[in-house]
């Protein structure tokens, strides 16, 4: 169903796409450090909750890609529209009632989540959230078009419009801030304009008549209960991981800020690079769920079969070069930072530790996992990745972090042995043949 260049066709464009969003994440903090202090700090404090709802759009967009997928291996290229339709439709509801709650109870939120913080970081903060919260409809539209492009093996539409938007991105970003001076808002601003553009743009290519499957604009605007409920039957389950995933993720923070300064510096920066380092297995998750959705759409469990061995070979492959790389570069990236030596040496240990296991076993933890939600076992991943997530990354990270003594060199420890075991449960998960009973379509 999928020959080599096809393979390549999905893997390139989305691995180009994420790190264009890495590298952007980046340049806004960068750009907006030259604003001032309270910027800098309004605009980290407000990333770290819009991470939240960036996560629960990309459950609903992987949901959606899920259905549609495995409509269109099943031949019913019709229905695959109707999804990706309804995908659009319960994404723009959904981003325009959280958008206009999070705008009526702004001033609430803030103080509840940040408010020890000085008058003039909390000011940025204001006015960073506002200005972003407007921007979500468009960034709930944009992957609601996305989930489409990849399912029909249009993933170089995106990575195209990835490039123009965060060109305008940056471009904004430094007009925002070099030249009107509008600290945490010129950041704010190109961000909401490039994901309005991107957003019509996708939306422009996903009407296309002559695509696999393309939205209809009487299928947006009509309510669909048998495709929502397939939906969200994906979407819920993976909303859920990712939101113990962040709880967890903030706990951790919490530890970390136990361990004293220069292990809170290095373990900043470690993160930073860790995120690089993760691009590769992010990028190869889409893939996972096309193809594998389209062979389970089909009711191919032979062909399903194939492509997970094959997609697991390339998927180790690619991340053990891609993080082999990652921690080659690695004291480039350090060497001039404001670090002490004590933390440079500590930043290089959590590089290899994370490296390690992020080559050998996140293939597997992430991206099989990803193939097997595209089968329809959401229920199976959903249950071990929560209860990994605390009774492993949490507890092993305390552990050895805390009782034991490791600082953060003992969460880089427990993180690593929470993908292990998972990695290990999924591998034999699919060995078992159990994903095969699922049917979606």
């Amino acid at each position: 169903m999928f020959s080599d260049k096809d393979l390549r066709n999905l893997i390139i464009p989305v691995f180009v796409e994420q790190f264009l969003l890495m590298l952007v994440g980046i340049a806004d903090t960068v750009v907006v450090s030259f604003a001032s202090e309270a910027a800098v700090s309004g605009v980290s404090l407000v990333n770290s909750f819009n991470t939240v709802l960036v996560f629960l759009f990309t459950a609903l967009s992987a949901g959606g890609a899920v259905i549609i997928s495995q409509y269109i291996g099943f031949g019913n290229k019709q229905k695959a529209g109707v999804s990706a339709s309804q995908l659009l439709m319960i994404s723009i509801l959904i981003s325009g009632v959280l958008s206009v709650l999070i705008l009526i109870f702004s001033n609430q939120l803030l103080s509840l989540l940040f408010g020890d913080v000085d008058p003039d970081v909390m000011e940025a903060c204001r006015v960073y959230l506002r200005i972003l919260t407007c921007s979500l409809p468009a960034l709930a539209v944009y992957d609601a078009g996305a989930a489409l492009c990849r399912s029909v093996g249009k993933a170089n539409v995106t990575m195209y419009i990835s490039l123009a938007a965060n060109g305008i991105n940056i471009i904004g970003n430094c007009v925002g801030v070099f030249v009107l001076k509008l600290g945490a808002a010129g950041v704010a601003w190109p961000s909401l304009i490039s994901r309005i553009l991107s957003a019509a743009a996708v939306t422009a290519f996903c009407l296309n008549s002559g695509w696999e499957a393309h939205y209809r604009v009487r299928d947006i605007f009509s309510w669909n209960n048998a495709i929502l409920k397939k939906i969200m039957y994906i979407a819920l389950p993976n909303g859920a991981e990712n939101g113990i995933h962040q709880f967890v993720k903030v706990a951790l923070s919490s530890m970390v800020a136990m361990f004293g300064t220069y292990q809170i510096a290095a373990n900043g920066v470690a993160q930073s690079i860790w995120s690089l380092a993760s691009i590769m297995g992010l990028a190869m998750a889409p893939v996972y769920t096309t193809v594998i959705g389209q062979c389970m759409g089909a009711h191919d469990t032979g062909s399903a079969n194939f492509y997970f061995r094959k997609l697991n070979k390339i998927t180790l492959f690619l991340s053990i070069f891609w993080n082999v790389l990652v921690f080659a570069v690695t004291p480039l990236i350090i060497g001039h930072s404001a670090i002490s030596p004590e933390a440079k040496s500590l930043v290089i240990w959590l590089v290899l530790i994370n490296n390690i296991f992020n080559a050998l076993a996140y293939p597997f933890a992430g991206s099989l996992g990803n193939g097997l939600r595209a089968a329809g076992d959401v229920k199976f991943t959903m249950i071990v990745s929560i209860t990994l997530t605390i009774a492993a990354r949490l507890f092993f990270s305390a552990l050895f972090g805390l009782w034991l003594g490791w600082g953060v060199i003992g969460v880089a420890v427990g993180m690593s042995i929470d993908l292990v075991i998972r990695g290990a449960i999924f591998i034999r998960r699919q060995r078992s043949q159990k994903w095969t009973r699922f049917q979606l379509v």
